[in-house]
């Protein structure tokens, strides 16, 4: 007699695949489509045999063609679903847990990407990693969002959410911007440069990284706010406590925009103001037990490698 899987924490439990679009006619994009197919329909069908009720995010099913397991669209995985599994790189992550955020779905990631920050389990080895989170042993990650809205002439035009950052630039011009930036109401400076990132520590080590901004852990309740390539030397990253709301004005430039994690967009004309303060909901991340942010970095940032002996 076949014993049957143990019944688990999560019993329901949503699948987002990264896909590509079909439409982009290509030998290399056919191929791709069809091997992302068969990662989605591998981890749905090892799902499935640990005995959890699987449904495929609505858009990961239209995409890939797959029509085997029910689709769900995000309001039907945060209302129905205990866990979702993303499968795919870090932007794959980032538009998912914005939307689920405020349903507290938890999220666990696995990592189709290139650096995998917050999608961390490889590939190859979710069918191990996998069953022991589903049975309740993991490590939870709360992630700080981001709320900000655009406002032009004394009304709100446009509103988002970041898990990463905003990035307030210059858009196609090649001429900086002028930026003025208020903290709590409080005029801080007028920045001239090609624009200026509002980080989440989640987005510390991503763009704002590169433009030498400041690592935050997880857990510290704050912002950074970093210039990019600003014109005067002296303007400086600076960290925030997250309970404060800043807010940005355009002074000056003619195609600036604002990005939110580089998923939503805005275009600005001079006098908007972005006002950003921190979401009442955070995202959940579940990490495999013993996971830790500092091994994270360690990994993805390639510290302590050793280089090549000199030939």
């Amino acid at each position: 007699m076949t014993s049957l899987p143990a019944r688990h924490l999560f019993q329901r439990v949503a699948l987002v695949g990264k896909y590509l679009d079909p439409a982009a006619n290509s030998a290399a994009n056919d191929e791709a489509q069809v091997a992302a197919r068969k990662i989605v329909t591998d981890i749905a069908e090892f799902l499935a045999a640990q005995g959890c009720a699987v449904h495929l995010e609505a858009h990961t099913a239209q995409m890939a063609g797959i029509e085997q397991w029910p689709a769900l669209d995000v309001p039907g995985i945060g209302a129905m679903c205990d866990l979702c599994v993303v499968a795919g790189g870090d932007g794959t992550m980032l538009g998912i847990g914005r939307q689920l955020a405020r349903f507290g779905t938890p999220l666990v990631g696995i990592n189709l990407g290139r650096l995998g920050f917050i999608t961390d389990i490889a590939l190859n080895e979710y069918r191990a990693a996998l069953p022991p989170i589903l049975a309740g042993e993991y490590e939870e990650d709360l992630r700080a969002l981001m709320q900000a809205q655009v406002w032009r002439a004394g009304r709100a035009v446009f509103e988002a959410y970041a898990l990463n950052d905003m990035v307030v630039n210059r858009g196609a011009s090649t001429s900086m911007v002028e930026l003025r930036v208020e903290v709590d109401g409080h005029f801080v400076a007028n920045h001239r440069a090609d624009g200026i990132i509002a980080a989440t520590p989640t987005g510390s080590t991503a763009y704002a990284l590169s433009a030498g901004g400041p690592l935050l852990h997880p857990q510290v309740p704050a912002w950074t706010l970093v210039p990019i390539a600003p014109h005067t030397l002296s303007n400086r990253p600076v960290v925030l406590p997250a309970a404060l709301e800043i807010a940005i004005e355009i002074i000056s430039g003619q195609q600036a925009s604002a990005s939110f994690d580089t998923q939503s967009f805005a275009a600005l004309r001079q006098g908007d103001r972005i006002v950003a303060r921190r979401s009442a909901h955070r995202a959940r991340f579940l990490h495999p037990r013993g996971w830790n942010y500092f091994d994270t970095l360690r990994e993805k940032l390639l510290w302590n490698e050793r280089s090549a002996p000199p030939s």
